[in-house]
């Protein structure tokens, strides 16, 4: 999802003051609409002005998965985790749009679909590897119809972190979870 403008006048500030320390003259709108902006994947602090224009149901999807990392350098790298052993088939609570922007410098101005995941507080399996969030996961039809379907407003009523017992760590140190190719 896209970066707020805070954090791309920011990002364009200190490119400008670079450019202006070597003598080089600087348009700071246009400096602004070309700041690449890599964007950002998780998404926590829905009561944003930023957030809210990408809250309603026509904005919201579910990406699925059946297991996820969060990297932890103290734990070696990448800690996998899944609902169980077999890796079922959940999802994460997802928003996406259509966005126009530089994503990368070589690229120029491009328009392309992005997508974030909503996240909460960790619960305790995730607490310990990544401590300020995880994903919102939705595990039943009926988790996932709410998400798709409830409006704005009552949507922090699903921000919330699985209960305590409800993941397992299935892999460490990889890139990949390590369960077999089927």
């Amino acid at each position: 999802m896209p970066s707020s403008q805070l954090a791309q006048m920011e990002a364009a500030k200190r490119r400008a003051a670079k450019l202006e320390a070597k003598g080089k003259s600087v348009d700071l709108k246009e400096r602004l609409r070309m700041e690449p902006d890599s964007g950002v994947t998780n998404i926590r602090n829905i009561s944003s002005k930023h957030w809210k224009r990408w809250l309603g149901v026509e904005r919201r999807c579910v990406v699925p998965f059946t297991s996820f990392s969060e990297f932890n350098r103290d734990y070696g790298g990448d800690v996998w985790f899944a609902l169980d052993e077999s890796r079922p088939l959940a999802f994460f609570a997802g928003i996406w749009t259509n966005w126009t922007s530089v994503r990368k410098v070589k690229e120029g101005e491009t328009t392309n679909e992005l997508y974030g995941f909503l996240t909460t507080e960790p619960n305790a399996e995730v607490a310990p590897i990544h401590s300020k969030a995880m994903p919102v996961i939705l595990r039943t039809k009926d988790e996932v119809e709410a998400w798709l379907t409830v409006p704005a407003d009552q949507i922090t009523a699903l921000q919330k972190p699985l209960p305590d017992g409800s993941l397992l760590i299935v892999g460490k140190d990889t890139k990949f979870d390590g369960l077999p190719p089927s």
